[in-house]
């Protein structure tokens, strides 16, 4: 599974609650990021960085896959 840039754009300004620890905290971090510098290279940045986490832990996300694969 990979997140398109209108869904990391969606996970990086609304408000959404995950199960997994590590992934809500990635996104957190990466909210501050994207706030800092809203451009289209940092958002680019940051779905190359919930992608590489996402196919890393996948086995572990499915609920929160789901979650997303809803946005």
């Amino acid at each position: 599974m990979k997140v398109t840039l209108q869904q990391t754009e969606r996970l990086l300004l609304e408000k959404h609650v995950f199960s997994q620890l590590g992934f809500s905290m990635l996104l957190m971090r990466l909210k501050s990021v994207y706030l800092k510098n809203p451009s289209q290279d940092t958002l680019n940045e940051c779905m190359v960085e919930i992608n590489t986490f996402i196919q890393k832990f996948e086995s572990m996300m499915s609920k929160d896959i789901a979650k997303i694969n809803e946005m």
